[in-house]
């Protein structure tokens, strides 16, 4: 049997995002503008991948559409049921990896995901799982982080700190237009894109590091690397608090984000 070589990235990426569902309230508005940018309606048979809590899966449920999500954590598809449970919206959650979709070709006129498939290490395995479920003339719509902009700074500050494994490219390229654009290639037409920005509350840089340190897989893996060198701990929530302050302004921290959307030839 193949062994995927990427098992334990994998692993840790399930053990770090399981702790992420507190920032669902952020992430709640840019899935609604997300849902709407993807044109779903109702009747439209909707693929979610890595859907987190399932605040795009609920928000697509809720128009009518049907819908099936899929994401690796266990414990944030816990949540998932909980939300889509309280919404009285009819959702197929699974388990699973975005390189290995367990749907049959060409199964949803919608393959949507917000702030997730990237974090899958093949790009090129997981464009092509998320055209191949998509039918033909279907729409692809995702959200990522602007490398030039607080998220995408902040992952790559993170990066400085505790490099990925060689073999797995930086997250914040799929949010520069001219990658994605060679990544989805000419597999898709009509290719387009739209900014938009979430705001969160931001009592001090101290708060907000505080609350992405317990809830955003990099940084949690970050403070646990770095637990036995207390000075380059210290040196990076400076750097992480200095990054912060930048983009607040009224205790609200912008955090731009791209939005991506083509059709499948």
């Amino acid at each position: 049997m193949h062994q995927d070589p990427f098992t334990t990235f994998k692993a840790g990426q399930r053990e770090g995002w399981a702790l992420f569902a507190p920032l669902e309230t952020l992430t709640t508005p840019p899935a609604g503008a997300l849902v709407a940018y993807a044109g779903v309606s109702a009747g439209a048979r909707v693929l979610d991948v890595a859907c987190g809590t399932g605040v795009v899966a609920v928000s697509a449920a809720r128009l009518g559409a049907k819908v099936s999500a899929l994401d690796l954590a266990p414990t944030l598809l816990e949540r998932a049921h909980q939300n889509a449970a309280i919404a009285a919206v009819d959702i197929e959650f699974t388990e699973g990896d975005v390189e290995a979709l367990p749907f049959a070709d060409a199964s949803f006129d919608i393959v949507i995901s917000q702030f997730g498939h990237m974090f899958g290490p093949q790009p090129a395995v997981t464009v092509r799982e998320m055209l191949r479920v998509l039918k033909p003339g279907g729409r692809i719509a995702f959200s990522t982080w602007p490398p030039e902009l607080f998220t995408g700074l902040m992952f790559s500050l993170v990066s400085r700190y505790v490099p990925p494994p060689a073999n797995v490219p930086a997250t914040v390229l799929w949010g520069d237009p001219g990658v994605v654009a060679e990544r989805l290639g000419s597999a898709v037409i009509d290719l387009e894109f739209e900014r938009d920005v979430m705001q969160s509350p931001c009592l001090s840089p101290q708060h907000y590091r505080t609350t992405i340190e317990a809830t955003a897989a990099p940084l949690l893996k970050l403070v646990q690397s770095l637990s036995d060198q207390p000075a380059q701990l210290a040196q990076f929530r400076r750097e992480l608090e200095n990054l912060i302050a930048r983009f607040t302004q009224q205790n609200v921290l912008r955090q731009h984000f791209l939005m991506t959307r083509a059709h499948k030839r």
